[in-house]
């Protein structure tokens, strides 16, 4: 994968096979400490110490549709050549804590990715799902829990038109406004 969004959907992913119900994604942009965080919680099934070890292995998958799972073990690999790491906490029963770091500048950081497609398609396709996205620039954030959003719709399902061009928009002004600050004067800077 040559994004870092689609390593977040992956894992996404991986906690829905999980029975996860509730799923929060983490972005945390500090250049200040010149850091970049992804996490990935869930709710689901949780492993065992000897599972959390072997999903570091890339021969290792619990899928059927393939025989190796490459995902966490290039993600840790991806996250170790940018003076990075990746770890694993879980507990059964309770979910699953994935947690990578990079050093924002490093020059073989991949890039972040559309993240605004990454959370739309993690919405859209699995509605019974709580979705939580939570990204920080510095020290500006935005957060978008879908559950009020999804209450408020009624019977208007996530897929019509309108909804995706709503949450794609909040999302990117979410974004968007944590990358800037703006001046006394209103005058909006990125914060670079």
């Amino acid at each position: 994968m040559r994004e870092l969004s689609l390593h977040l959907l992956d894992i996404a992913e991986n906690s829905i096979s999980a029975g996860a119900t509730r799923i929060v994604i983490s972005v945390h942009e500090d250049l200040v400490a010149d850091e970049l965080w992804l996490a990935v919680t869930d709710n689901g099934k949780g492993m065992s110490p000897e599972m959390v070890a072997n999903v570091l292995d890339p021969f290792f998958t619990t899928r059927t549709t393939r025989k190796v799972g490459l995902g966490i073990p290039l993600l840790k690999q991806a996250a170790e050549a940018c003076n990075g790491f990746l770890t694993v906490e879980s507990e059964l029963g309770k979910g699953t804590k994935l947690t990578t770091k990079f050093q924002h500048s490093h020059i073989d950081r991949m890039p972040l990715g559309n993240l605004e497609d990454t959370i739309i398609t993690l919405l859209l396709g699995t509605p019974s799902v709580n979705w939580v996205f939570d990204y920080q620039y510095n020290d500006q954030s935005f957060e978008f829990d879908d559950t009020e959003f999804k209450e408020a719709l009624g019977d208007l399902p996530l897929s019509d038109f309108r909804v995706i061009e709503f949450l794609s928009n909040t999302i990117i002004h979410g974004i968007t406004n944590a990358k800037n600050i703006t001046t006394e004067k209103g005058v909006v800077y990125a914060n670079h």
